[in-house]
């Protein structure tokens, strides 16, 4: 079952915010009109500190991409361009159980009733803290029925995402936002190149097990080894590379190969087993960890059955 996916368009700071706001009611108009529509969203502005933007979601990412390609789209953006209301960055797309993109922090946030104004001050305290940091990029903060809002904070890399979430500044500021809410925010996941899964539940940071990340890095490791031992190896035996070298080439292109493709691509296979919180019973744990050790099996009767895999028989 495809999962509902969500586009976030930030916009620079509009000179008419009236007009921006009469345009965007028109972009949501557009985007009611198309299959799989769920809600839609205009980011509050009331503080300086805010990003202007429209967020918008869909029942899958299918539909999703379908409205952002659609001509009724392209025309509404035209129009809004043609008025001086122009995007700040290309849209941000968030898959329900998926990793944002790089240097993205999605939270999601329970807000109490009558504490909205509140809430939207102290989110605006928290984000004057947050633009001191490297990297900084803006943030939005979005309204949504039934007082669940979620905001997007934006950074460079994710390794400067990283160092504000772990910072004091922000551990000092969060026990004034958790009393505006009638449970503690959650932050949408993030995936580490080896395939742990980052989440913050309960304002606290959670990561998938050790075992399993061993368990997967096993899984992609030994047939990239093995693969390239059969075909990079002779190569390098050509070139006359000594050992110490020829090891050390096929390192880095190993650990290039899982760290940017492999790794990433199986652990969106496992997503649910490597997420600290979808994955934590002791069912799932032990059935995701029964696949993988069929997976092992099935690797190893591959190397061991197919002759021209095998690098050491060939001369």
């Amino acid at each position: 079952m495809d999962a509902a996916a969500t586009a976030v368009t930030v916009f620079h700071r509009p000179a008419r915010d009236a007009a921006f706001r009469e345009w965007l009611e028109l972009m949501a108009e557009t985007a009611r009109a198309m299959d799989g529509f769920v809600n839609s969203s205009v980011a509050v502005t009331g503080d300086p500190l805010f990003d202007h933007g429209f967020s918008v979601t869909f029942r899958s990412e299918p539909a999703l991409h379908a409205f952002l390609d659609s001509a009724e789209r392209a025309g509404a953006l035209s129009d809004g361009a043609a008025l001086g209301f122009h995007c700040k960055s290309s849209d941000l797309i968030f898959v329900e159980g998926e990793s944002p993109p790089p240097g993205i922090g999605v939270f999601r946030h329970s807000v109490a009733h009558d504490k909205e104004a509140e809430f939207e001050a102290t989110e605006a305290r928290l984000v004057a803290v947050s633009s001191k940091f490297p990297g900084f990029e803006g943030a939005a903060l979005f309204p949504s029925d039934g007082g669940r809002w979620f905001s997007v904070l934006r950074f460079r890399t994710e390794r400067q995402l990283s160092e504000w979430l772990r910072s004091d500044e922000r551990a000092a500021a969060l026990p004034e936002l958790r009393a505006k809410l009638t449970e503690d925010f959650t932050m949408d996941a993030h995936t580490t190149p080896f395939g742990s899964t980052v989440r913050t539940v309960g304002g606290e940071t959670r990561m998938t097990p050790t075992w399993k990340t061993a368990m997967m890095v096993l899984l992609v490791l030994y047939p990239t080894v093995m693969v390239l031992s059969r075909f990079l190896g002779p190569v390098l035996d050509r070139l006359a590379a000594p050992p110490w070298l020829a090891l050390w080439l096929s390192q880095i292109i190993s650990v290039g190969l899982m760290s940017y493709f492999l790794s990433p691509a199986v652990a969106s296979w496992f997503r649910r087993w490597l997420d600290p919180i979808d994955g934590a019973s002791p069912r799932v744990s032990v059935m995701g960890a029964a696949v993988v050790v069929v997976l092992y099996a099935l690797t190893l009767l591959l190397f061991a059955s197919v002759r021209w895999l095998q690098y050491w028989d060939y001369d």
